[in-house]
């Protein structure tokens, strides 16, 4: 029985791996069954003849019962084609002909009768697209949470305003337009089932597959770094509480994946009384309110090393655009104020280091230029993600950790 058995082990492992690159296991498959079974039925050909081929190889095939190897592969395929139409038609009863959330905030636009997705009234919720408002992007990420695709119908002189928002969401966004058609823009979505079309403004930056390896990758080098540096880690904290006798750490608001706060955690290198929970100071060179184990922290970048629990909590990267203090300026200019773009860099979650910072852009913004060179190779690191990038943003900076605009 075990013997017999074999073919199916070996059969299993090759057709699941083709079956994951040939989109078998689809979203869109869960509510449309044809073209996932027939997907499911060339993974199943494919593998089975790349089973033949390789025990041809080995001359092991003569070993193999062909009829019932043949009997099984054929009930196998039937039995998947079977089980996919059960599926989808059962969800489809139950959650309608899309397996996707889609939210539409209505904004004072043209009506957008589509059926089957979420409805929020921008009045009722008190929502606006303020760019200038940290606190009410945060409150708009609320809404857009767990949604895969967001529509704003709204207002003409608006939607430059919703467009923003939704460029720095890093989901699938569309601002309804009912010119769109009239002028022949590209990036037009047509709804079929209620002859709309929108605008698509943007989209969500990495796919799926690109999405785990990147948080595999993040749940692996956080949870490895914090256990070879749990030393160190202890060793700064002692040192700390000797000092003066404060808290080991200092958390602060930041704005992370999509606009939403979170609490980022580094060790504390300020004395309390003068440490800045806004950021509208930034750190310099002879700063006075620095600790003398906090110099020496800033300098080694020693006090960002409990932002690996944030990384665990997915509120960060490991590599990603940094989080900034909304109180940040360039010049005599918040940060948003400098450019409109700057809202796109947080389509991703913000990382401990970057592009930016292997590139020697840290430390205060003195100048505008300052931070259009930051937003300039984050943008460049989200349009250009993989991971053998991650990977070498992470060995160069090994580099860099102790930098001359490090204090």
């Amino acid at each position: 029985m075990a013997l017999g058995m074999v073919p199916a082990y070996l059969l299993l492992p090759l057709f699941q791996t083709i079956a994951l690159y040939n989109s078998t296991y689809s979203r869109e498959g869960l509510i449309r069954w044809q073209g996932a079974a027939a997907r499911g039925m060339m993974a199943l050909l494919v593998s089975t003849l790349l089973l033949n081929f390789l025990a041809f190889l080995v001359k092991s095939n003569a070993e193999f019962s062909r009829v019932v190897f043949a009997s099984s592969v054929v009930c196998a395929g039937l039995g998947m084609t079977g089980l996919r139409f059960v599926v989808s038609r059962l969800n489809v009863r139950l959650w309608g002909p899309s397996m996707t959330n889609r939210l539409l905030i209505d904004a004072g636009g043209p009506e957008v009768p589509i059926p089957h997705l979420y409805r929020v009234s921008s009045r009722e919720h008190a929502l606006a697209p303020d760019l200038e408002d940290p606190v009410m992007l945060d409150r708009l990420s609320r809404y857009l949470r767990n949604m895969d695709q967001v529509i704003v119908s709204c207002l003409p002189q608006d939607r430059l305003a919703w467009a923003g928002v939704l460029k720095g969401s890093g989901i699938h966004g569309e601002v309804i337009s009912d010119y769109a058609r009239e002028i022949g823009a590209l990036g037009i979505i047509q709804h079929r089932e209620a002859n709309v079309y929108g605008l698509l403004v943007s989209t969500g930056q990495m796919a799926l597959r690109a999405r785990v390896i990147k948080r595999v990758f993040d749940v692996v080098t956080s949870a490895t770094g914090l256990l070879l540096l749990s030393p160190v880690l202890l060793v700064c904290a002692l040192l700390i509480k000797l000092e003066d006798g404060g808290s080991v750490f200092f958390m602060q608001r930041r704005m992370g994946r999509g606009n939403t706060f979170f609490d980022i955690h580094k060790f504390r290198s300020m004395r309390e009384a003068k440490s800045e929970t806004n950021g509208n100071r930034s750190a310099s060179r002879d700063d006075d309110r620095t600790t003398s184990v906090g110099r020496f922290m800033r300098r080694t970048s020693l006090d960002e090393l409990p932002q690996l629990f944030n990384v665990l909590k997915g509120d960060m990267s490991i590599v990603g655009p940094r989080p900034h203090a909304l109180g940040s300026h360039a010049g005599d200019k918040l940060f948003w104020e400098v450019d409109r773009k700057y809202w796109q860099r947080h389509c991703l979650r913000p990382g401990i280091t970057g592009l930016a910072q292997i590139r020697g852009f840290r430390g205060a913004t003195e100048t505008e230029a300052d931070l259009s060179n930051r937003l300039q190779a984050d943008l460049e690191y989200l349009n250009t993600w993989s991971l053998w990038g991650d990977l070498i943003i992470v060995l160069r900076t090994m580099r860099v950790l102790s930098h001359d605009r490090a204090y």
